[in-house]
């Protein structure tokens, strides 16, 4: 089981661990990128909106806590700003979540489901491109927790770094590899099926 090995920083304020974490995420060229929304359970359970933003550097991941610490422009000022590349997964509907908290312009997002077919690769979950890409597997048992809950356990702390965390590895061991595209029959199986 791999997980993130660095140190897992939790922000709750705006104050000078959001300032710190600001200063470390501004020296990143690439930035591991992931969100976490309190999960509902039943139709009549309205969603609360993104509960946790994630964003992991190499050797730091920092656990913004929207709902204490809201999303402040300079925080926005990340996640706008072209020459730092954010990586994530499904990262639209992450994008468009911070977006009703904040308004900023999206700049320089990679979502790896829109990229891995160019190295041959279907599978569009982080556990499974986890997988493929980096060989090691990815605990998801946290995935369902209370991401508004008082205070984040140890294992919900992990798993949120992690998951951020490998998008970023991800990334950086897709670039050192060579390419070998999927043919638009593979893509598409659907398309190409003889229906007598």
């Amino acid at each position: 089981m791999a997980a993130f090995p660095g140190e897992i920083v939790v922000i709750e304020e705006d104050g000078p661990a959001m300032e710190q974490a600001i200063r470390y995420l501004k020296r990143q060229k690439v930035i591991g990128f992931d969100t976490e929304t309190r999960p509902t359970f039943s139709p009549d359970q309205h969603s609360t909106g993104t509960a946790l933003l994630q964003l992991s550097g190499h050797s730091k991941a920092y656990l913004f806590r929207l709902k204490k610490c809201g999303l402040p422009r300079k925080l926005a000022a990340i996640l706008a700003n072209p020459s730092i590349l954010k990586v994530g997964a499904a990262t639209l509907d992450d994008v468009r979540g911070l977006q009703k908290i904040t308004r900023f312009s999206p700049k320089a997002f990679v979502d790896l489901q829109n990229i891995v077919w160019e190295w041959g690769i279907r599978d569009k979950s982080v556990k499974k491109m986890t997988a493929i890409i980096l060989g090691v597997k990815i605990s998801k048992a946290q995935q369902l927790s209370n991401w508004e809950a008082e205070n984040l356990s140890a294992s919900q702390r992990l798993y949120a770094a992690t998951d951020a965390w490998v998008c970023r590895e991800m990334y950086l061991k897709l670039q050192q590899s060579e390419k070998h595209p999927l043919t638009e029959e593979q893509l598409h199986p659907e398309r190409f099926t003889d229906n007598g």
